[in-house]
C-alpha cells in the first residue's frame, strides 16, 4: 500500500553524497550517528560491493514490529538494498509516470498485494512508486538547490544570484514567499495539510495539523534557536516553551540518577537562590542576610540561556493560535533571510507533501544498481535502489510499505537524517490525546494514506535521535536510531 499525496499546492553535519561513480573504489558513507553501516564499494557500472561490519552492544536492534515509529526528521539519502532486484524502479514508461502523477494529484488511495510475484510487470506498483517521489516546493529555482538550507553556503556560492543586491527584486520574492506561506498555513488550519516544513538559513520550523503527533491543536517545532529570537518571539507576545530545558529539570534529574553539566548546575543554583530568597522575604528576615547582587544573577541566567544557543536543547515548541502570531512574526522578521552571503535575499525553503499557493512539483531522484554482498565464503548477489532529495515523513512510510509488497517482505535500509530535524521526534507533554479514529475523520482530506495517517499520529518515542537503520524480514521491522 502507498500513500498518496494530494493536489493543491540544516545542517550539523554535511548530508551524505550520492553513490560513487564507477573505478572510483570509494565507500558509501554511511548513515550519519554511531550505528555502524555496511560499506559500500562501487566495482562496476552496475556492481557494488558491500562490507557488513557488526553492531556494538548499544545498537541493539529494536523488538520486532510490524509498524516503524513515526520519524519526523527529514532524510537527505535512503540507501535500501535487497536479495531482489530493483530494476522494476527504472525506466518507467511515459503512461506510468504520468499516471503516478495524477494519483499524486487526487491523493488516490492505492493498495497493492502483500507480495508481488513479477514486480518489473507491475503496472500498479511502478506507477505508486513514481506517486510516491513527489514532494512541493517554494521558492525553486532550477539552478539552485533549495534543500538543505543550514550551511549550504559553500555549496551556493558559486551559483548567480541576481536578486543578492537587487532589493526590488527581492521585496518581489519575500511578498510571493508571504503568499505561499499563508497559503499553507491555511491549508494546516483547515485540516487539508497534514504538516509542513520551513527552512532558513539559521534555523528549520516543522508545523503539524492538529491530529498529529499526539496533538489536539496546531504546533510548531524550531530548531535550532538562539536567545535573540526567543526574546524577540517574546517581545511579539508568542507564547512559546523550551522541552528539553523543562525535562531537563533538578528534581527530573535527581530522579533519573544523571549527572548534571556545570551549566545545568549553575542555573539551578540560580533559581534555588531567587526560591529561598523569596521564602526569606515571607520569614521577613532577608534584611539579616546577605543577598547576592541581583545583577550576578541574572547574568548568570543569560549566560546559561546563550550557552544551549544553536544546540537541540534550543528546540521551542509553540501550540494553538501562537503558531498563527509565529506566522506573522516570521513573515515580518528581517533577519529570517541572509543579508550577505551565498543566499542573500533567498527566501526560506517551504516543503510540504501537498500542493499550495506558489508550490513546485518536485520528484525525488531514485535510481537502482547491482550490488555484491562480502560473506564468508566470498560474495554474494544483493540489489540496491537509492532515494535523494528531501525525504519528508509521509514519503518515507510510502516507500517501506511499497518495498514491502514488491521485495516479499526482506529488504534493509540505510537512512541519512538531516541531523537539524532530528530533535523533532522530541515528545512534549500533550494536554489531550485524539482517538485513531477521530484524527482519521478530521484528516480524512489531508492526502494521506489512512496507514500513513495512522502512523503520523502516533506519540514520537525517538526523542533526539532517528531512524538510521531500518531491516525488514519476512514483513517485521527491526530498527536502530
Amino acid at each position: 500500500m502507498v500513500p498518496p499525496g494530494h493536489s493543491g499546492p540544516e545542517t550539523a553535519s554535511s548530508p551524505p553524497g550520492p553513490v560513487s561513480l564507477p573505478g572510483t573504489e570509494k565507500a558509501f558513507p554511511g548513515p550519519t550517528g554511531n550505528v555502524p553501516s555496511p560499506a559500500v564499494f562501487v566495482t562496476s557500472p552496475e556492481k557494488v560491493v558491500i562490507s557488513h561490519r557488526s553492531f556494538s552492544e548499544s545498537d541493539k536492534p529494536s523488538p520486532e514490529s510490524t509498524e516503524l515509529p513515526v520519524d519526523w526528521s527529514i532524510k537527505t539519502r535512503l540507501l535500501f538494498t535487497s536479495s531482489q532486484p530493483f530494476t522494476w524502479a527504472d525506466h518507467l514508461k511515459a503512461q506510468e509516470e504520468a499516471q503516478g502523477v495524477v494519483q499524486h494529484c487526487r491523493a488516490t488511495e492505492v493498495t497493492l498485494p502483500q507480495s508481488i510475484q513479477d514486480p518489473k510487470l507491475c503496472t500498479e506498483l511502478r506507477c505508486a512508486f513514481q506517486q510516491s517521489l513527489v514532494y512541493w516546493l517554494h521558492p525553486a529555482f532550477p539552478w539552485l538547490s533549495l534543500f538543505p538550507r543550514m550551511g549550504a553556503d559553500r555549496k551556493m556560492s558559486a551559483k548567480t544570484s541576481p536578486w543578492s543586491n537587487d532589493e526590488s527584486l527581492q521585496r518581489i520574492l519575500m511578498s510571493d514567499w508571504s503568499v505561499s506561506f499563508t497559503s499553507l498555513y491555511n491549508l494546516l488550519k483547515t485540516k487539508l495539510c497534514p504538516y509542513f516544513y520551513v527552512c532558513t538559513y539559521q534555523f528549520t520550523i516543522l508545523f503539524r495539523a492538529s491530529g498529529l503527533a499526539g496533538n489536539d491543536v496546531i504546533t510548531a517545532l524550531m530548531s535550532p534557536t538562539t536567545r535573540g529570537i526567543r526574546e524577540a518571539m517574546k517581545n511579539e507576545g508568542i507564547e512559546f516553551s523550551l522541552p528539553l530545558v523543562k525535562e531537563s529539570g533538578h528534581e527530573k534529574k535527581k530522579a533519573s540518577g544523571t549527572s548534571l553539566g556545570h551549566g545545568e548546575e549553575q542555573a539551578i543554583s540560580d533559581e534555588d537562590e531567587e526560591e529561598s530568597f523569596s521564602w526569606l522575604e515571607e520569614m521577613g528576615v532577608q534584611d539579616k542576610i546577605k543577598k547576592p547582587d541581583i545583577l550576578s544573577i541574572k547574568l548568570r541566567k543569560e549566560k546559561h540561556e546563550v550557552q544551549m544557543d544553536h544546540r537541540p536543547e534550543s528546540v521551542v515548541l509553540v501550540k494553538g493560535t501562537n503558531t498563527f502570531t509565529l506566522l506573522n512574526f516570521l513573515i515580518n522578521c528581517k533577519s529570517l533571510i541572509a543579508t550577505s552571503g551565498p543566499q542573500a535575499g533567498l527566501p526560506p525553503t517551504l516543503l510540504s507533501p501537498i500542493a499550495f499557493r506558489g508550490a513546485t512539483m518536485q520528484m525525488l531522484k531514485a535510481r537502482s544498481v547491482n550490488v555484491k554482498t562480502q560473506v564468508v565464503s566470498g560474495y554474494k548477489d544483493q540489489f540496491s535502489l537509492e532515494i535523494t532529495g528531501p525525504v519528508m515523513p509521509h514519503s518515507l512510510h510510502a516507500m517501506t510499505m511499497l518495498l514491502g509488497s514488491s521485495q516479499s517482505g526482506s529488504f534493509s535500509a540505510g537512512l541519512y537524517t538531516h541531523e537539524p530535524t532530528a530533535v523533532f521526534n522530541i515528545c512534549p507533554p500533550v494536554d489531550k490525546v485524539l482517538g485513531k479514529e477521530t484524527v482519521r475523520e478530521e484528516l480524512a482530506n489531508c492526502g494521506l494514506h489512512p496507514k500513513t495517517l495512522d502512523q503520523l499520529s502516533q506519540t514520537p518515542v525517538l526523542g533526539k535521535s532517528s531512524l538510521r537503520n531500518v531491516e525488514m524480514s519476512d514483513y517485521l521491522y527491526n530498527w536502530r536510531s
